[in-house]
């Protein structure tokens, strides 16, 4: 298992590589729209395999959905996808290193984003083509979750989103620390199933689930923007400040002054930037 340092410095590497990918908008902007679909399928999954539970009150039903939710992020990181909330801890630690700076954490936030909502307009186009979440117990629960995130005030929403991508980036920070593909997979599982069960908001998988619910007619783009603009914010506290920067700062990492050449991303074939100075 990686040391905190050695995981710092791997997610430093990341950000690097995520910046020099960005050279290549287009190719990045259809990665992070897979990121979005991806997240939408779990959402799916939940509609369709988890509703009849849900219409029969079943004990359990929220641990069942935690169970569920998690292939989602499995797909993003053994797929490899650009999901905005853990691109936010991977800039920020990124920046706070001085290897990449704030406009390339910016940058990369807003691609993301964007590219993780054209990925769930799309998928929720063609699932809504599909006539899969169609079925009475799909649209009674697909109603009942949008409900449940409209009647919540702007404050719930922030704060649950925090502690949202603190689990998730959590899941993502121990994915890297591990190397074994089964320790991998359990441990994207494990936060995220709290997350789920428990009903904390993740901004992209609300995403999802309103652009699902707009073709369903079930919502409106007005709602979702309400909601973006607590969960967003939110997701970037829990991820980039209680997970990237606390372990940024635990781990002894020090900023440094870099000189940087350019290197091929292990990405996309793109060029990023390597610090070839110490640390001062």
């Amino acid at each position: 298992m990686n040391t905190l340092a050695e995981n710092v410095a791997s997610t430093v590497d990341q950000a690097v590589h995520k910046a020099g990918d960005m050279r290549s908008p287009g190719r990045f902007l259809v990665s992070a729209i897979l990121a979005g679909a991806f997240i939408a399928v779990g959402e799916v999954l939940l509609l369709v395999a988890v509703s009849p539970f849900v219409a029969e009150h079943a004990a359990g039903v929220k641990l069942l959905e935690g169970a569920v939710f998690p292939i989602a992020l499995t797909l993003v990181m053994f797929a490899g996808a650009q999901l905005f909330t853990s691109t936010v801890m991977i800039m920020l630690v990124g920046a706070l290193s001085g290897r990449t700076g704030v406009k390339d954490m910016l940058l990369a936030w807003a691609a993301t984003l964007v590219g993780n909502f054209a990925g769930t307009l799309v998928f929720a186009a063609m699932v809504h083509a599909s006539g899969v979440t169609s079925s009475p117990t799909a649209k009674a629960m697909l109603t009942e979750l949008l409900s449940a995130k409209n009647s919540l005030a702007g404050g719930q929403l922030f704060w649950r989103a925090v502690l949202c991508n603190m689990l998730v980036c959590l899941a993502v920070w121990m994915f890297s620390r591990v190397r074994s593909s089964g320790a991998k997979i359990a441990l994207l599982w494990m936060p995220v199933l709290v997350f789920v069960a428990v009903g904390f908001e993740h901004c992209v998988a609300n995403m999802s689930l309103y652009t699902i619910g707009i073709f369903e007619g079930q919502a409106t783009f007005a709602e979702l923007g309400r909601n973006l603009v607590y969960t967003v914010p939110g997701n970037i506290v829990g991820g980039g400040l209680l997970v990237g920067a606390v372990y940024w700062y635990t781990s002894g990492a020090r900023r440094t002054r870099t000189s940087t050449v350019a290197v091929p991303s292990m990405a996309s074939g793109q060029v990023a930037s390597r610090t070839l100075t110490a640390t001062p």
